[in-house]
């Protein structure tokens, strides 16, 4: 089984460290939850996994190689893609023009089967989707991707509750790597597709928890407070 990892990853930002020496491995194909309120950590480590950030210090590992020194695009042509929270859309472009960029062999019926909400929307800018809609362009957009490694932050942002979960469905079904940065555990993301779920929970910029899903449900339970750090009654 191949990985996407960080090994003792540091990040600064001016004279201030987001990330003091993280260690975290994804396993591929499987989907892994990078866990933290805001201020942890959670988004550097998703984006110095991307390339997006760079190294202060440590390593970033695909699949046994060191990529630590590889831009963004360097990696994206290796298979990486990375799909931001916020401007993950070309918002002058279509709906459809979106898609079509994505460059799938297939054209674009498997994002609409995805999300046929976008059916109505291909004529439409993408910048005056709103939020949850644009979300799920940026995810369909990943899907059509054929990515070896899908890295997304706050994938359903702004979704509905039924297009959430639909959302973590296709994630978890993909044959790649995908890793997630979340505020909150998504409730019932213990076990997708038949695959283990792997969670890394970060907090000021360490790792406190690593292991399944299901652990850490537990764990948080019998702490009560809720899977995502939070009190039982927060959302996710």
């Amino acid at each position: 089984m191949s990985t996407l990892e960080l090994r003792a990853a540091r990040v600064r930002y001016g004279p201030l460290e987001a990330l003091h020496g993280v260690s975290l491995a994804a396993p591929a194909p499987g989907l892994t939850v990078l866990l933290g309120r805001n201020g942890s950590g959670r988004t550097t480590a998703l984006r110095a996994l991307a390339g997006a950030v760079p190294l202060s210090g440590g390593a970033v590992v695909w699949e046994g190689v060191d990529v630590t020194r590889l831009a963004a695009h360097e990696r994206a042509r290796r298979g990486v893609c990375f799909v931001p929270d916020r401007r993950a859309v070309f918002g002058s472009l279509t709906v459809r023009a979106n898609l079509e960029l994505a460059g799938a062999d297939t054209g674009i019926a498997p994002a609409l089967a995805a999300y046929p909400e976008l059916g109505p929307l291909l004529a439409r800018r993408a910048g005056t989707l709103s939020g949850g809609e644009q979300r799920m362009l940026a995810v369909s957009r990943a899907l059509l991707a054929g990515a070896r490694a899908v890295l997304v932050d706050e994938p359903v942002q702004g979704m509905a509750p039924e297009v959430a979960r639909r959302t973590y469905g296709l994630l978890a079904a993909l044959p790649a790597c995908v890793v997630v940065a979340e505020q909150h555990l998504p409730s019932g993301l213990r076990r997708r597709a038949g695959r283990t779920v792997v969670v890394h929970e970060l907090r000021r910029g360490a790792v406190v928890f690593s292991g399944e899903a299901a652990e850490h449900v537990n764990r948080a339970d019998r702490a009560g407070r809720g899977p995502g750090g939070g009190p039982l009654t927060s959302p996710g």
